[in-house]
């Protein structure tokens, strides 16, 4: 069976993984370093730069994998076997090196996912995961994303319990009014008896939303792979996905 869809033809590269030709092979050189040559049991029919650009067309597409496979000219097992083996290898790593004047900015998305086992009846009306996403405010850099929880756990208490708290640990870091007691930079609110706000305190609202509009606007890029809004994995492949997704949304910025 012969695939429709190839790396070897440039013009795939950049509708299906978000990334210039030049940046899909540096991505790929990555992959190759974390271990993608360890081969154990059957041989890849692929090359690693297809098997790198057909994980990429599942999350952007949200195709099921007996849909994607036959573009490759694979089979579905075959298929599954790629995604298990390159999805952790394209997980974006925890920042272990940051600037004195770093600044992080915390939010919470909701990933509708088909697993009840991770998910909850949401605020959306639909079954979906919380995953907390921290981003450098002045890269726009996905920095890390929290293990994923039930749809219905309010931010305060995601924030601690995904584990991205410990990433945010030392850093300020800018919330909304959400994580109201975790410590973190969010907005003034009116206190008991206070009517309005003071000039000052609307002031630096107003630049708390500007700044905060970054992390939205990251979660909305990132929302352009569709595995994202309608997550059919199962376990950890929801978290997984948003990782990887993640990895690819960094290389696009890092041009």
């Amino acid at each position: 069976m012969v695939g429709v869809i190839s790396a070897d033809d440039p013009k795939w590269i950049e509708p299906f993984v978000g990334l210039s030709p030049a940046q899909f092979n540096r991505l790929v050189a990555l992959v190759r370093r974390r271990g993608s040559d360890v081969q154990r049991g059957r041989p890849w029919r692929l090359s690693l730069e297809d098997r790198v650009l057909l994980v990429a067309t599942y999350w952007r597409t949200n195709l099921t994998l007996r849909q994607v496979a036959p573009l490759f000219g694979i089979s579905k097992s075959a298929a599954d076997r790629i995604l298990d083996h390159l999805a952790p290898l394209l997980a974006i790593s925890s920042a272990r090196r940051r600037r004195e004047d770093t600044v992080y900015i915390v939010d919470g998305t909701l990933v509708p996912t088909r697993d009840h086992s991770v998910a909850a009846s949401s605020k959306n009306y639909r079954y979906s995961t919380n995953l907390q996403v921290v981003i450098d405010a002045n890269s726009r850099l996905v920095v890390a994303v929290g293990d994923p929880l039930p749809g219905s756990r309010n931010d305060c208490r995601a924030f601690t319990e995904s584990g991205v708290d410990r990433v945010c640990r030392g850093v300020p870091t800018i919330a909304d009014g959400g994580y109201q007691g975790t410590g973190l930079l969010i907005p003034h609110r009116r206190q008991r008896g206070q009517d309005h706000l003071s000039p000052q305190q609307e002031a630096e609202n107003a630049v708390h939303r500007r700044a905060r509009a970054r992390v939205e606007h990251a979660l909305s890029r990132l929302k352009n792979w569709k595995v994202l809004r309608d997550c059919r994995l199962k376990g950890n492949g929801v978290h997984q996905a948003m990782l990887g997704v993640a990895r690819l949304h960094n290389m696009a910025l890092s041009a």
